[in-house]
């Protein structure tokens, strides 16, 4: 079975942060023509990978998360670009409470300015405190999960987005918004 893993990295390489080092040009939102793509892939990966293959990662993620989209003939990163405008979402309403995994040696910063995108373009935040737990200690094996009162935020106005199963995103949220862990022992 091919290492889609090492796929999806490429990807990223070619959709987020060095298209015009591949000759992959980037519109405004981020989308260039899948046949560039899978050009680039056959060029670096003679033999290795299917087209089936690029579709698999793009769609499916090699580890369930849908980093990439297809919309007919066209591909992009869903976010996290270091070329591209923030890419743009349509607004939805979020469930009442959505997670973010993150280092305790970050916390003081969170209570003070509330959790802002920083070098990527969106908050991302999960459904599920497991799954926010898991995505925290990619960064440290100190992480803590903030419970954030989603649905309360995006009444106060703050807009929240859906571009795939497992996560949310959100420009900013203010530390009004966030449970912290000391907040959450009794509930």
């Amino acid at each position: 079975m091919p290492n889609l893993t090492k796929l999806s990295k490429f990807l990223s390489l070619l959709l987020r942060h060095r298209a015009a080092d591949f000759d992959i040009t980037l519109d405004s939102e981020g989308f260039t023509d899948t046949d560039a793509v899978w050009e680039q892939v056959q060029k670096h990966y003679p033999g290795v990978y299917t087209y089936k293959d690029l579709l698999q990662a793009a769609e499916e993620g090699a580890d369930g998360k849908k980093r990439y989209e297809i919309v007919g003939r066209r591909i992009r990163a869903r976010y996290g670009h270091s070329a591209v405008q923030t890419i743009t979402y349509p607004p939805v309403t979020p469930p009442e409470y959505l997670y973010h995994g993150t280092t305790r040696e970050a916390l003081d910063s969170i209570r003070e300015q509330g959790l802002i995108s920083q070098n990527r373009q969106f908050v991302h935040l999960s459904l599920d405190p497991d799954w926010a737990q898991s995505v925290g200690a990619r960064h440290s094996k100190n992480t803590v999960v903030l419970r954030v009162r989603a649905l309360e935020a995006h009444l106060a106005g703050h807009a929240f987005h859906h571009p795939e199963p497992k996560h949310y995103l959100a420009l900013s949220i203010p530390p009004a918004f966030i449970d912290f862990p000391e907040t959450l022992r009794g509930s």
